[in-house]
């Protein structure tokens, strides 16, 4: 299957809770970790509903 890379951007500080629990989810957590992830519907819209803190890589 193919893979996505997403890197984490900027911080939870300050978010709504459900959206610290999406990039917990991601298995983020912390500014400049970067997490291969299998691509996935779910998971593209995991990252779109936080794509203000997140970037996709590859």
């Amino acid at each position: 299957m193919a893979k996505i890379v997403v890197k984490q951007v900027k911080s939870t500080i300050g978010r709504p809770e459900s959206q610290v629990k999406i990039v917990k989810a991601l298995g983020l957590g912390r500014v400049g970790k970067i997490r291969e992830i299998t691509d996935s519907e779910s998971v593209r819209g995991m990252i779109a509903k936080v794509s203000h803190l997140v970037e996709v890589v590859a």
